[in-house]
């Protein structure tokens, strides 16, 4: 199977289990650790070896650049190429840079991205992997909390109503209006 082919399944494989997480009332930290842990479960459970925090290819930039860049997720298949994958709550820059590297040394370069919507869909050939969630300020005052309902029981969204009423005969105007004038 050709690379571009095998991130694309392994984008939807990855799209098809973080539409079944469910949440309520996470902190931004809290949502990107639950995301962190079904991408560590989802690859663990193909019988990749998991690792958390790898060392990415890039360097970081100075005066620290004899370090390197950390990825959220990294997998060592049997079968293919690495995967990685960096979850995310917004869309920097530094984070294509990295998936960008990661991809341009063989691995397949996912990035799961989470929020309310407007996605910017990042450079090939990183494969984006969308988690959609609410969010509202925090009742305790500590910013905002985020959550999450399974796809299936998502409501839609709220509509008017038509209903049907009985027509209504309205008088016919004459042909001046009020005040002497004739009607334009």
């Amino acid at each position: 199977m050709a690379v571009g082919e095998d991130g694309e399944r392994l984008a939807a494989s990855l799209a098809d289990r973080l539409d079944a997480v469910v949440f309520t009332n996470l902190t931004t930290d809290q949502v990107t650790a639950r995301l962190i842990d079904e991408v560590v479960d989802w690859a663990g459970r193909r019988g990749w070896r998991v690792y958390r925090r790898a060392a990415s290819v890039l360097p970081l930039p100075p005066p620290m650049s004899a370090q390197r860049s950390v990825l959220d997720v990294a997998c060592a298949r049997p079968d293919g190429p690495p995967v990685v994958v960096e979850i995310d709550h917004g869309t920097r820059r530094r984070t294509w840079e990295k998936l960008l590297a990661e991809a341009d040394a063989g691995r397949i370069a996912l990035w799961v991205r989470w929020g309310a919507a407007r996605f910017t869909a990042p450079p090939p050939p990183i494969r984006m992997v969308t988690c959609e969630v609410s969010r509202r300020p925090d009742p305790t005052g500590q910013g905002r909390v985020h959550s999450r309902l399974p796809r299936a029981n998502r409501l839609p969204p709220a509509h008017s109503t038509v209903r049907a009423v009985a027509a209504v005969e309205l008088p016919l105007l004459p042909p001046e209006l009020p005040g002497g004038g004739p009607r334009a």
